[in-house]
């Protein structure tokens, strides 16, 4: 077990956050198996209230992993596959004049939900990724004037394909930067791929298997979770260190683009998150750290030497995190 899963799975939660996290947690690996750590950190997104941005080869269970989430807590959800013809008004809706009333009836987009799966995201022309990227900032959708909020929590999980690169429209740093994580999803072990395996050719097909999932929480549960979160405590001390880390990655040479201020405070929100799992109405400095990669990753360019000469963007930033001193707790 690697460090940052060390933390993320640490405990025991406190009774409100056990009650929630743990029921969460259950139903969401019974469908998904061998991505707990990926489980952990999308639950630490969802108390945070933020938004998340997956990136796997295909077939590694992204979807399944969104539908699960969304049929544990009775959420609404919803799927946009984007598409280089995608409109920005396939996202968000738009008025349709109904010859029978003669009004324009309103059509709501595929936002209008609780869990939104973005998938390929960096398929659609920047038009239509602004579209929802403005949706995910402000949790409303303007159509002809008339402003319609989106029933919280609303959380958007979108995909990359990190290897097929044709025909897509990277996101810009300042829209990646909207997403509060970027969630690495690996091949599962030998062993657990075997059962996903037998698993999967015993369900009829079209199942997506996520037969015997429950719903064991509702959506006002998970606004008062996220409340929750808001509240868990972080002394000064913690802030400077997520500060410190932030602007380490600015100083780096091996970095050509540094994260922003914006990076800072995803990594006091999704450190507060992981407190709240542990048990803690506190942060500290473990939290920030097991939450750098994932908050920091996307955020972050390397020099171009340096990814010329193989270094990973991880292994960078692990290094710049062990570089700064963390305050004594």
């Amino acid at each position: 077990m690697t460090e940052e899963e060390a933390i993320f799975d640490q405990g025991p939660p406190s009774p409100d956050a056990s009650a929630l996290v743990a029921r969460l947690r259950a139903q969401v690996e019974h469908a998904v198996l061998g991505q707990r750590e990926v489980v952990s950190q999308v639950l630490a997104g969802l108390l945070a209230g933020g938004h998340v941005l997956l990136e796997g080869k295909p077939g590694l269970g992204k979807t399944m992993l969104v539908l699960a989430l969304a049929r544990a807590f009775g959420g609404e959800f919803g799927r946009i596959q984007f598409t280089p013809d995608l409109m920005p008004s396939d996202v968000t809706g738009f008025r349709l004049f109904d010859m029978k009333s003669q009004t324009f009836q309103l059509r709501r987009g595929p936002v209008f939900c609780n869990l939104l799966l973005a998938d390929e995201i960096n398929r659609a022309p920047a038009k239509t990724q602004a579209a929802l990227l403005e949706v995910m900032q402000e949790r409303q959708v303007t159509i002809d004037g008339e402003t319609l909020k989106l029933a919280p929590p609303f959380m958007t999980l979108a995909t990359q394909n990190p290897v097929e690169h044709e025909g897509t429209y990277p996101l810009p740093e300042a829209q990646l930067d909207r997403f509060v994580m970027k969630i690495l999803i690996d091949y599962p072990e030998q062993e657990t791929e075997s059962d996903i395996v037998s698993r999967a050719a015993a369900e009829v097909p079209g199942e997506m298997g996520g037969g015997g999932l429950e719903v064991v929480a509702s959506p006002e549960d998970v606004v008062r979770a996220q409340a929750a979160t808001a509240a868990v405590q972080v002394v000064r001390e913690v802030v400077d260190y997520a500060v410190a880390i932030v602007q380490a990655t600015r100083e780096n040479k091996a970095v050509w683009l540094g994260a922003g201020t914006r990076g800072a405070i995803s990594l006091v929100r999704i450190g507060k998150a992981i407190a709240l799992m542990h048990g803690r109405q506190f942060v500290i400095p473990d939290d920030i750290k097991a939450a750098s990669l994932p908050v920091l990753r996307h955020r972050v360019q390397l020099a171009p030497e340096v990814a010329m000469g193989g270094q990973t963007m991880d292994e960078v930033l692990k290094t710049i995190v062990e570089s700064v001193p963390a305050p004594r707790q």
